[in-house]
């Protein structure tokens, strides 16, 4: 394939496994471009709405992570701490474990429903949750939360290409969706904070039930295109694996896979580590974390908003490798950082380098199959991402408090650099 244009990419992308050749599946999903200047993909009705339902429900769930900490130390004192790894672990062994399993039965049901009801269970265990008196109880309604959004994440995702079947649209949504989800992490600890002034923490959990009502409305008021649900044939089993078996037998989405783990590497080393930094190394206070944290949030966010023209002059896989590139750079130096203003700067590179990787995902996902294999991609592209993140929090969290945080940095810039060129072979230009 040569890799001169993004448009000659587009054209000749589609190489994939099993069925994605299909004149049905693929190649309906990828128009090109429109002639006249494209009205963007808030012009569709349908789109707006769940995007809108989306928004919502990140921004309730950003709260509920401030109020999670609170209910722990409410129950377990000094030892919260380690209730919240717990905690953080169960989400991850969900992720991991269910959303596959999920995926494998979605086509059996009408994906409105499916949304909708997933929202609505997730609602019911918030407004349960201020009432709990045990830890264990904690943690069951966490783990159904969680199980819910195994399978609502990538039956989301799935909806998304039919609902914008233009690529144009589609690459502007996923910058959307990007940005969404970096300003939610960045704006929701500051809105929990500024309601706890007002109302106690468990009001917070109320407030995120509200939030999946509010989603779950929002939906429930489309008619979302049900795919082609008639062709799926295979079992169940054969069902389970076929985004895995997808993801091993495409060159595109192997190279996805490496990249996934750089990027895990990359925002492991943030969340887990910048306030070891920040704290003890530049001896700052509280207030210096979150200015960290929102400096590789802005990069990210900054980024994500000029992609959809980066798309248009150069190939995912040109930008896909830069910002892996940019990442194995951004924590590689994290071991030479003078100051804390160097920091700032390094974590706004990391921003950038998270932006280039993760925005154009879906492009990738989008072009691997067709209509009814796209829930088990989506499905198995949130369960694979999350396995890199199961595996590199622990090292960026224990080992670093072993070996030290320089040390760590090394070893996880070089994790990524490594997994950056095995994507790069992985995933040939031609």
């Amino acid at each position: 394939m040569p890799n001169t244009s993004a448009k000659t990419q587009r054209a000749h992308s589609h190489g994939g496994y099993g069925h994605a050749h299909t004149h049905s599946g693929a190649h309906r999903h990828l128009r090109h471009p429109r002639s006249s200047a494209p009205a963007g993909p808030l012009a569709n009705p349908v789109y707006r709405r769940l995007l809108a339902a989306q928004i919502v429900a990140l921004a309730g769930t950003g709260i509920t992570t401030v109020a999670l900490g609170l209910l722990a130390y409410d129950l377990a004192g000094k030892q919260a701490g380690a209730v919240l790894g717990a905690v953080l672990a169960l989400k991850m062994v969900a992720y991991v474990g269910l959303s596959p399993v999920i995926a494998a039965f979605a086509h059996r049901v009408d994906r409105r429903r499916l949304l909708v009801g997933l929202d609505l269970v997730r609602a019911a265990v918030l407004f349960a949750l201020p009432f709990v008196t045990e830890l264990w109880q904690v943690f069951a309604l966490v783990f159904i939360v969680n199980a819910c959004a195994a399978g609502f994440t990538p039956a989301f995702q799935a909806t998304i290409p039919d609902v914008l079947p233009d690529e144009d649209d589609y690459t502007r949504a996923l910058s959307f969706s990007r940005v969404a989800y970096d300003l939610g992490d960045l704006l929701s600890p500051v809105i929990a904070a500024a309601m706890l002034l007002a109302v106690s923490f468990h009001a917070l959990f109320a407030l995120n039930g509200v939030a999946f009502l509010v989603s779950a409305g929002l939906v429930l008021s489309l008619r979302l295109p049900r795919g082609d649900v008639e062709s799926v044939s295979e079992r169940t089993w054969s069902r389970i694996t076929l985004g895995a078996r997808t993801f091993l037998a495409t060159p595109r989405l192997r190279g996805l896979l490496a990249l996934n783990f750089a990027a895990a590497a990359a925002s492991a080393m943030t969340i887990v580590n910048t306030v070891v930094l920040v704290r003890g190394d530049f001896e700052r206070g509280p207030s210096a974390v979150a200015i960290a944290l929102a400096a590789a949030a802005a990069g990210s966010v900054t980024t994500a908003v000029f992609i959809p023209r980066l798309l248009r002059r150069t190939t995912d896989r040109t930008a896909m490798l830069s910002g892996g590139a940019l990442l194995s750079a951004a924590l590689l130096a994290v071991a030479a950082v003078p100051s804390y203003p160097w920091l700032l700067i390094n974590w706004l590179v990391l921003g950038v380098g998270l932006a280039l990787v993760q925005t154009p995902t879906g492009r990738l996902i989008q072009r691997s199959a067709r209509s009814d294999g796209l829930p088990p991609l989506f499905a198995a592209q949130f369960a694979l991402s999350h396995l890199c993140w199961l595996i590199t929090y622990p090292v960026a969290g224990a080992l670093g408090a072993a070996i030290g945080v320089g040390n760590v940095t090394l070893i996880l810039g070089a994790s990524c650099a490594v997994a950056a060129t095995f994507a790069a072979r992985l995933w040939p230009a031609e």
